[in-house]
């Protein structure tokens, strides 16, 4: 079965082909990174516009580089949340036209979950159930995968995403956006004990996050040194921060897949690229016994491919939309 996929929900517009959920015949992506960097952050109406100028061409250069024609494809899947609204319903409407004039199935798939099944596409041999940490610029949570559309979140943060917070920190130092590589590559040799940063803990619920305290506090440590005339080891700060966020994250990764009888943890979004994360979860899944899948990292971020990976389980799972499908800005998974 061969899918025509779109993933707008961001700053990347993204269109791919994929056959059977698992065999990627092409992913073509449009990243609006550098336009938005000279903002700090996206802009969602800029983000909403250049969706526009670009989905059209993606999609025809999609269909070529998968050496296949609009009637050679099967069903239509497209991102409808969470996500920018804007963007999402350029993503959205234009899906609904595509699968309107092929008279072709439209499917509608969950951006984390499309995260999620980004794994299927690297590792063949993946199946559920396994405990899903899903990290990213926009959320972080726990999600217990008994079925590639059967999944419900355990853990989840209560205020900013990881990647949010990495991305404040960054923009504080003066670094770049997006702020995780350079953040990283900053870290790089830095002392990660150079300073005492906070740690949630959520008494009611103890798979839950928070990094609105990690991320106050990094600003307000650098705003003082700033007006007290203090040094500031720049790479020790982003070391530890990297630190106090992979602390948060793989603890209670590890406790939710132990707690929900998993033995297999994948990790999923944009922060799974992260360096630090990446090694401490490898560590701390070998002296478990757990078997781990970690993307690579072409997959961590927004693409198609991931889209039209989960259509195709969705597709399975009898999911269909109409052309009253409409985006959501926020949507459980």
């Amino acid at each position: 079965m061969l899918i025509l996929a779109f993933e707008s929900s961001c700053d990347e517009t993204a269109a791919a082909v994929v056959r059977d959920g698992r065999e990627v015949l092409s992913d073509a992506i449009l990243s609006q990174a550098d336009m938005h960097a000279i903002y700090g952050g996206v802009v969602p109406e800029i983000a909403s516009r250049k969706h526009v100028e670009a989905i059209a061409a993606l999609a025809d250069q999609a269909l070529s580089d998968a050496g296949v024609t609009r009637s050679d494809i099967d069903a239509v899947a497209v991102t409808y949340g969470p996500g920018l609204i804007g963007a999402l319903l350029v993503g959205v409407s234009f899906a609904k036209s595509v699968a309107y004039a092929l008279q072709k199935p439209l499917i509608p798939v969950h951006h984390l979950r499309g995260h999620i099944a980004a794994n299927y596409i690297a590792f063949p041999e993946l199946e559920p159930p396994f405990l899903a940490l899903c990290i990213s610029g926009g959320n972080s949570m726990l999600v217990d995968v008994r079925g590639y559309t059967d999944m419900t979140i355990v853990g989840a943060t209560r205020d900013d995403a990881a990647g949010e917070c990495f991305d404040k920190v960054a923009r504080v130092l003066g670094l770049p956006y997006p702020g995780g590589l350079p953040l990283q590559q900053l870290a790089e040799g830095g002392d990660d004990h150079a300073y005492s940063l906070p740690r949630s803990h959520m008494a009611d619920r103890d798979l839950d996050m928070s990094f609105s305290g990690l991320k106050t506090a990094v600003v307000n440590l650098v705003h003082r040194a700033e007006q007290k005339g203090e040094p500031l080891d720049r790479s020790g700060l982003a070391a530890s921060v990297q630190a106090a966020i992979s602390e948060e994250l793989i603890p209670r990764t590890i406790l939710a897949a132990e707690r929900y009888g998993h033995r297999t943890v994948v990790a999923a979004g944009g922060v799974a690229a992260n360096r630090r994360v990446r090694s401490d979860l490898e560590r701390a899944c070998q002296e478990r016994g757990l078997r781990l899948f970690l993307p690579p990292l072409r997959l961590c971020g927004d693409n198609g491919a991931m889209i039209g990976a989960q259509g195709y389980y969705e597709w399975m799972a009898q999911r269909r939309g109409d052309m009253t499908l409409n985006a959501y800005a926020n949507l459980p998974i």
